[in-house]
């Protein structure tokens, strides 16, 4: 597309390699026209901006204030620290040329929260690396129907309302495979032993090309459906992930998931926080395999024009391209 890309990465996710990491982009800025900083980069972009005069494109995906405050709770609203938390979104976005968000619902909600001008706002769709995570034969180790959940135990996933729907549905040949580990995982463990839940299955995490391979043994992948705000702003991975491999998805109703997908049609959605509503559209799927394959071909087709490698690489560069001009 005309673009020399110089990557600078960390090794692994920890932030004791930030310090080193900010060193040598600085460096590398000074042979650059543009620097865009990616995901997690609200601790490495101010520094950024004060050792370069480059423009920042900044790549945002998530708010500290939102992950942070409102669904972690690391912070109570309206703190000292919680303060401290949207500082930092804040000078990310004031030192940033543009900022790239997954859905105007987000944008709208950052302007509004930090009265930032919407016009420094691209959105571009998430992507996931369809080499990988894409449709797969599937090899049944169940004869059961067999329910897919993948995910880092956020609150906003909601890991629990997805066992209190497993309990609904008992007896019903249907089985649930849940891979993760996070913040909620011990309780939710906890609840799963309380509940008695032997068609259950609780997963480390597992390799990407592992988590495709068991997605492909799936019938049906779940979304999110926790109970606080952050699930009103996003869409996430495991969202397109679903897509990706051509699977009928089941997720809570939100804006940000409606500017991509349209219920019965590519998706479908239900009350967030309700066991009973995820229950009972896990049921609906299970007995009506046309809805399934509707469902499931719908959300590939959104995927394929708007989720790929590909395009999310064609949005970039137009934004880019805006920058330059």
């Amino acid at each position: 597309m005309g673009y020399e890309v110089t990557g600078c990465f960390p090794p692994d996710r920890s932030f004791k390699h930030y310090p080193r990491l900010l060193l040598r982009a600085a460096r590398l800025a000074l042979h650059c026209d543009l620097i865009l900083v990616g995901f997690y980069g609200q601790i490495i972009l101010p520094f950024l901006r004060l050792l370069t005069f480059r423009p920042i494109l900044f790549d945002m995906y998530i708010t500290t204030l939102d992950t942070m405050v409102f669904d972690r709770g690391r912070a109570k609203p309206g703190s000292l620290k919680a303060k401290l938390y949207g500082l930092s979104d804040w000078l990310s976005y004031k030192w940033s040329r543009l900022v790239v968000l997954e859905t105007q619902s987000h944008i709208d909600w950052f302007c509004r929260t930090f009265k930032a001008d919407p016009e420094r706002f691209r959105r571009i769709f998430l992507a996931v690396d369809d080499t990988v995570i894409k449709p797969l034969p599937a090899q049944k180790r169940t004869k059961k129907f067999l329910v897919h959940f993948h995910g880092e135990y956020a609150p906003f996933h909601g890991v629990r309302y997805i066992l209190q729907a497993a309990h609904l549905l008992r007896g019903q040949d249907i089985e649930f495979q849940i891979i993760g580990r996070g913040i909620t995982y011990e309780a939710d463990h906890r609840l799963a032993q309380e509940l008695v839940l032997p068609h259950v299955r609780l997963y480390d995490p597992v390799p990407y090309a592992e988590l495709a391979r068991m997605m492909a043994q799936a019938d049906l992948c779940l979304g999110i459906f926790g109970d606080n705000d952050r699930v009103l702003r996003v869409t996430t991975n495991k969202v397109v992930e679903a897509l990706a491999m051509a699977k009928p998805l089941v997720t809570a109703l939100n804006e940000p998931v409606q500017e991509l997908l349209t219920h019965l049609e590519s998706v479908f959605l239900v009350e967030r926080a309700n066991p009973q509503a995820l229950a009972d559209a896990i049921l609906t799927m299970k007995k009506d395999a046309a809805l399934r394959a509707k469902i499931a071909a719908g959300g590939h087709d959104v995927f394929r024009k708007h989720c790929t490698i590909e395009r999310i690489g064609v949005e970039f560069a137009r934004v880019i391209k805006e920058m330059d001009g």
